[in-house]
């Protein structure tokens, strides 16, 4: 089997921008994927097409190979448009290899359950509004709850009391604080109330780029700190905040690649840590649902209520998205 084209669709609705790709072979096995977009697409179309010719003509199988091939093209550092397309073409070479054996991607790899927990990202401008919508939460199933608290700390922490104080010891409790400006010496008092309230992860506390800073926080809270997010698109640098102690648990997203992704995932199981999936990976949650049945050491599915994730794919025609039953979601168990 030969790679004989790439072809790439481009949808918008005036407010989000997609880009999807096919990788077409001569035995009519078509392969999809989704690189990451953010804004005008116009670069990481170029970018794919740039680096098409590294796969026409070769076996789809031979994924690592041909990714490896096509980043050495590259002289330059990739960034996050040059991860990005290829993540697009890795997903679907994954796709062309679990269509061929008749599985899905989740089987092919390793599958190690059939479904996964998810956490509910909760919504409310008031503190009422965010307690109210953790007890929906709660009421639906799922047994862990992030915030996106953007108040100062002081302020944070008095939500963070009472939504721990509604929905009672045993749901794990997640801050996010990428919205937030806090200090070194805040998010120190931040980490402090978190421990207090027994959350599972701080996350993003400090900008990624404040690497010493964040080597510090970790050795001095107990509540693990979960980073990098923003400069999350270069998995080689991401590989060094976790060995440099500069993050407990790890941030990834499929979105910079399958294959970089399940590497990261090892080296935070050497780590005796976790690899926490962030958003919904590609295809409306399809990719990171797959993996997070075939990567042991990932907690949660990250769910986004409202549908903007999920089933806005079913607007160009998506007819199988990633919804939670319970608080759990599992993959499509197809090829």
């Amino acid at each position: 089997m030969k790679i004989t084209d790439i072809r790439t669709f481009h949808c918008s609705d005036g407010v989000r921008n997609s880009v999807f790709l096919q990788v077409h072979t001569d035995e009519g096995v078509v392969g999809v994927g989704e690189p990451y977009t953010i804004g005008p697409d116009e670069g990481i179309l170029g970018v794919l097409e740039s680096i098409k010719p590294w796969f026409i003509g070769r076996d789809p199988s031979r994924i690592e190979w041909l990714l490896k091939r096509a980043r050495n093209s590259m002289r330059f550092p990739l960034g996050p448009v040059g991860w990005s397309a290829l993540s697009g073409i890795d997903h679907a070479l994954w796709d062309i290899a679990g269509k061929v054996a008749g599985l899905p991607v989740h089987a092919l790899i390793g599958r190690v359950r059939e479904a996964a927990p998810a956490y509910y990202n909760i919504r409310g401008d008031e503190k009422e509004a965010a307690v109210q919508d953790a007890e929906r939460a709660i009421a639906l199933g799922f047994r862990g709850v992030k915030d996106h608290f953007k108040d100062t700390g002081r302020v944070n922490i008095e939500w963070f009391r009472a939504v721990r104080s509604a929905v009672g010891p045993d749901v794990d409790l997640m801050h996010d604080a990428a919205g937030c400006a806090y200090s070194f010496d805040e998010a120190l008092r931040v980490g402090r109330a978190l421990e207090e309230l027994e959350f599972r992860w701080f996350e993003e506390p400090l900008p990624d780029r404040h690497l010493r800073e964040l080597q510090t926080l970790c050795a001095a809270l107990d509540v693990p700190v979960l980073n990098p997010e923003t400069l999350m698109n270069d998995v080689n640098l991401s590989s060094e905040w976790l060995i440099s102690g500069a993050t407990d648990l790890l941030r990834a997203n499929a979105r910079h690649g399958t294959t970089p992704l399940l590497k990261l995932a090892r080296l935070a199981e050497m780590h005796r840590t976790t690899i926490e999936l962030n958003g919904p990976g590609g295809l409306f949650g399809l990719v990171h649902a797959q993996l997070m049945c075939c990567i042991a050491n990932a907690s949660y599915y990250e769910y986004f209520p409202g549908g903007d994730h999920d089933e806005v794919g079913k607007e160009i025609g998506l007819t199988n998205p990633v919804l939670p039953d319970n608080g759990h979601i599992a993959p499509p168990d197809g090829p």
